[in-house]
This record gives C-alpha cells, structure tokens and sequence, in this order.
C-alpha cells in the first residue's frame, strides 16, 4: 500500500484530498474541528520534507452553484490555527485563477482551493474537471475517508493522472488499516456490536462479517424485530413486521457458521417515547402492551460487558438504546466502558458509522478505544465488503 511516508515531497506540490466538510454555526464558525486535525499530520509530513501542499475539500451540498455560505473561505482561519501555518485561499478550484495561486506557491506553504462541489462535475466524477484539477499538483494524496466511497472527480477520477505519483495520506491508511484488523488480521475472540433502529439498513454488513465474527452482540431498536420474529411479546416498541423472515434466516445462519448471536434479555421500558416517561424494567420478550423497548436492561449490560472483556478484536457500530435521551443511555455508556476496558487489556476497538461516533464523542470514550473512524458512509461500506472507489483508485 503506498503511503505517504513512500515520497519525500521536497520541492514538490502535494495535491491533498482532504474532507473538510466541517459543520459551521449561525455566525459562519467551525464548531467541530475533528476532520481538520484529522487532516494534520498528512499536511505537516509534506511541509517538513520541503514541500508545499494544495488542499482540495467539498463543503455542504451546493449542487453546482456558488454559495456564500458554504465557501471555504470560512475555514481558512481556522484550518491555519490547527495547522500553524498561514493558510492561502484562492476562490476556485481549477482554472487559471486556480493555477497562478498554485504556480505561485513556495515550499513550506498551504493554499486551500474553493470548494470542489460549486461545480456540478466534481459530483458526477467527470474526466475534464478531474484532468484540470490534476495540472495543481505534482504528487495526489488522497486522505478524505469520509468520501472515499464515492467516485467523484476529486476522490477518484484524478488518480488516473497521477501514474506512479499517488498515495494514501495518513488518516486513509489509518482507517484502511483499522477496517483490515476487524475484517482480515484480527485477533480472535472477534465481536462485533451492532446497533441502530434497522434490520434492513445492517443486513448487508451482518450478511458480510457473518464470515469474520465469533460473536454478534445485537441492540437497539433492531433487537425487537429479531425478539417479535421468535415469538417474543414487544409492546409498542420499534419494529419491522416485513423484515422477520429475514430476521429468522441470521439467526439459522449464524448458527450454521458458528457464530454466537447475543441479543437483550432485559429492557428498559417506557410508556412514551420521551425523557419524562414512565419507565419500566421488563423481560425482552415480555413488553407489555403500550410500551416500548428504549434501553437495556441491567442484567444485558453486565452480559454484554463480560462477553466484550474476553474479546480480542471489538468493532462498534451503532447504539444499543436511545442515547440521546439521559435516562435511556445507561446501556450504551455501559458498552462503551467495556469496550474501553477491554481495550486497555490490549484488545483492539473500532468504533465507526454515524450514531455510534457520535455516542462515543457525546460520552468521552474517543480517546478510550484503538480507532474511531471519521467516514459514516465509507466505513459502512467498507462492512459490507465493498471496495471504495476511492480507495481503488490509489491501489491500481
């Protein structure tokens, strides 16, 4: 895999991918500067070997208009903060504006391109707006994960003209290098923990790691489509009637592979779905009617903690019960102080995809698992066995 640490930039322009969608307040501020740093050492890397670096980002969904507020001219304050070097904004990403700031750069030096997506070509992955943004740059880093999985001009189709002369930055082969412990070269005993409201949204991933995993924890609102399929007694809770048979044909077939699933035995229920409800701790196959499943109980937490504790290699993806309600996050604080747990007994912990990231930031455990991954989409993707384009375009 070629990484960044193969080329020495000196006297080079590093054309550098980066996913600086980062979301901004009322007042145009960066309120969350995660993917920046993220994007750091990649920047630093070039700039100590003696080159400069041309950083290339979407933001938002402009749909190929200008919009004011989605230029990333909003962020270069910011992104010079964190990197501790002034950055440069040129207001266009290809072209001859584009190219003078570029030709103009010296080593030691950032300039940040306009955002990639005021043009309907960068989305659609077209090969003259890839070839233009090509002539900005003597070597292509790509280190934009979150949009790995797309083949955009930006992510994808300029690889093509950098034979020889591309790489993966520091973030992206983090990340490539996390997803491969979890799904190739992990250490077993492997657990994954699934969560989240949806059989159908998880079924390719569980259909893919069926072959991966020893144990399957499952959780959050999915737990009930699997209980009512078995006969179970679920109240109101969260449900899909058309996805039992399918529910039924993952449990025959994890049985057949060999793999343990492990689902609730005890709920927190509640009499609405609020923070005030009227709560009740009940059996999982035993909700009474007008009620709902919205956490779980005591007696899976202690459960689940100790089947975490005997893992080696531990992927999370997605709550185990409404964590964005106080009384309804014990469960998912719980998960995440086993895995944090675990992982200081030397396991390795990857938590990625949406919910759970956002659970695990919300509750301080970033810092408490082996990797937390920065692409939603892209490290679902990479779950369910599929190839990013992105990731691709470096490879071949």
């Amino acid at each position: 895999m070629q990484t960044i640490d193969n080329f020495n930039f000196e006297n080079k322009k590093a054309l550098i991918r980066v996913d600086f969608n980062v979301p901004l307040d009322a007042d145009l501020n960066v309120t969350d500067t995660t993917r920046i740093e993220a994007a750091k050492p990649s920047i630093i890397k070039v700039l100590e070997d003696g080159g400069s670096c041309v950083l290339m980002s979407h933001m938002g969904r402009p749909k190929g208009q200008r919009v004011d507020s989605m230029s990333l001219k909003h962020i270069v304050s910011t992104v010079s903060d964190i990197v501790g070097v002034q950055v440069k904004f040129v207001e266009d990403c290809i072209g001859q504006t584009a190219e003078e700031a570029v030709g103009q750069l010296q080593p030691g030096e950032v300039l940040l391109l306009e955002n990639l997506r005021f043009y309907a070509e960068e989305e659609k992955g077209e090969e003259g707006f890839a070839e233009q943004l090509s002539k900005l740059g003597d070597i292509y880093v790509n280190d934009a994960f979150g949009t790995a999985h797309r083949a955009h001009a930006s992510t994808t189709i300029v690889a093509r003209y950098f034979t020889g002369s591309k790489c993966f930055g520091y973030l992206l082969a983090k990340e490539i290098e996390s997803i491969n412990k979890v799904m190739q070269s992990g250490e077993q005993p492997v657990t994954a923990i699934l969560g989240g409201a949806k059989v159908s949204s998880k079924i390719t991933i569980i259909e893919n790691i069926l072959d991966k995993v020893n144990h399957l924890i499952i959780g959050g609102g999915m737990t009930y489509t699997f209980i009512k399929a078995r006969g179970g007694q679920i109240g109101s809770s969260i449900c899909e009637d058309d996805k039992q048979e399918l529910a039924l044909s993952i449990l025959k077939k994890a049985e057949e592979k060999g793999v343990q699933i492990h689902l609730p035995v005890d709920v927190l229920a509640a009499d609405n779905f609020s923070n005030d409800a009227n709560t009740q701790l009940t059996a999982v196959d035993e909700i009474p009617d007008g009620w709902q499943g919205l956490d779980v109980g005591p007696q899976t937490m202690e459960r689940f903690r100790q089947l975490i504790l005997l893992s080696k290699t531990i992927l999370w993806n997605g709550p185990v019960g409404v964590f964005e309600m106080e009384n309804f996050a014990k469960g998912t604080i719980a998960v995440g102080n086993a895995i944090d747990e675990a992982t200081q007994q030397s396991a390795f912990s990857l938590v990625g995809g949406g919910d759970s990231v956002a659970a695990v930031k919300q509750f301080g455990f970033d810092d408490k698992v082996s990797y937390v991954s920065t692409g939603g989409g892209a490290m679902l993707e990479s779950l369910e066995g599929k190839v990013l384009p992105g990731i691709a375009a470096i490879l071949n």
